[in-house]
């Protein structure tokens, strides 16, 4: 227990992340509510809305609307996700305070994904940064298909640490290495922690684990173990990858809090509320879609 962290951070992706894979689409309101329950749960961080072509990604469409509806608390980030320089001017007239960039450590799941290579990618992130220093807005980067791609297959430990790197260089204040499908086990995951933090501070790196194969939990704590503090879930295990079949979605935040609470592990949040508001969210889901259940623990 003495190589464990004392607290951990956990990065709420469920409005974002969770539901723009969902196949319902919420209204604005809705969403507002739940990000505004999120923010009475003790999170530090709620991934609130994302700025991608509505024609691309209809969840997300109404995500100005809810940015600008949300009671935005003092010292809690509401990051926003931003494909390129007019979705940062988007975020920007939202109201966004936070953003996150994407990009993928593999080439065929970008071109998927972002209809670009790796190298444009960066390319579009230069007008983005330069839009965020000059407003002093946060940058967070997400760094998907870390260990493996459902079009190129495997990926190298060190190629990931190559472009985590780059992104940090570019001004990020941390990368998040999302396992976006799923594949990752306890000791690959802790490979990849080990050749990453030999190029990036281990304080600047975060997890986004999906939980396909059941192995994200396990991966976590292989993770804690060396050193890792910030988890990214989702409440009630919203969402999923589009473009693999049977992706189970992310590891459910209810699940990841029971853990690192279980194990004395300080996270500031409260699992009964977030666990009420989880089932709040599956419940909104239900009315459009009853196969949709969510857990409540008691």
């Amino acid at each position: 227990m003495n190589s464990l962290p004392s607290n951990v951070t956990i990065v709420e992706v469920g409005p974002r992340d969770g539901l723009q894979n969902e196949a319902q689409h919420l209204s604005a309101q809705v969403k507002i509510d739940f990000i505004n329950q999120l923010s009475c749960c003790g999170l530090a961080v709620i991934e609130s809305g994302s700025m991608v072509n509505p024609e691309w990604l209809p969840q997300m469409a109404n995500s100005e609307e809810v940015i600008k509806g949300i009671h935005q608390r003092p010292g809690i980030k509401y990051p926003v996700l931003v494909p390129n320089e007019k979705g940062m001017q988007r975020a920007l007239e939202a109201g966004a305070k936070s953003v996150a960039i994407f990009i993928s450590a593999s080439e065929g799941f970008n071109h998927k994904n972002l209809n670009c290579s790796i190298e444009q990618s960066f390319t579009h992130f230069d007008p983005v940064m330069a839009i965020a220093r000059d407003n002093g807005i946060e940058v967070r980067a997400y760094l998907s298909c870390v260990m493996g791609c459902p079009f190129d297959g495997k990926v190298k430990p060190m190629v990931v640490a190559t472009i985590a790197r780059r992104l940090i260089e570019l001004g990020c204040y941390e990368v998040s290495l999302g396992d976006t499908i799923g594949i990752g086990t306890p000791l690959q995951a802790q490979r990849l922690i080990q050749a990453v933090s030999k190029q990036v501070a281990i304080e600047q790196l975060a997890i986004h684990f999906h939980n396909t194969r059941g192995q994200a939990l396990a991966n976590i704590y292989a993770c804690l173990e060396l050193g890792i503090t910030t988890i990214d879930a989702a409440v009630a295990g919203l969402g999923g990858c589009p473009y693999t079949d049977g992706s189970s979605g992310n590891i459910a935040t209810e699940d990841v809090i029971y853990m690192l609470h279980g194990m004395g592990i300080e996270t500031g949040v409260d699992l009964r509320a977030l666990s009420e508001t989880g089932n709040m969210i599956c419940q909104q889901l239900n009315r459009i879609n009853s196969s949709h259940v969510g857990k409540l623990y008691r």
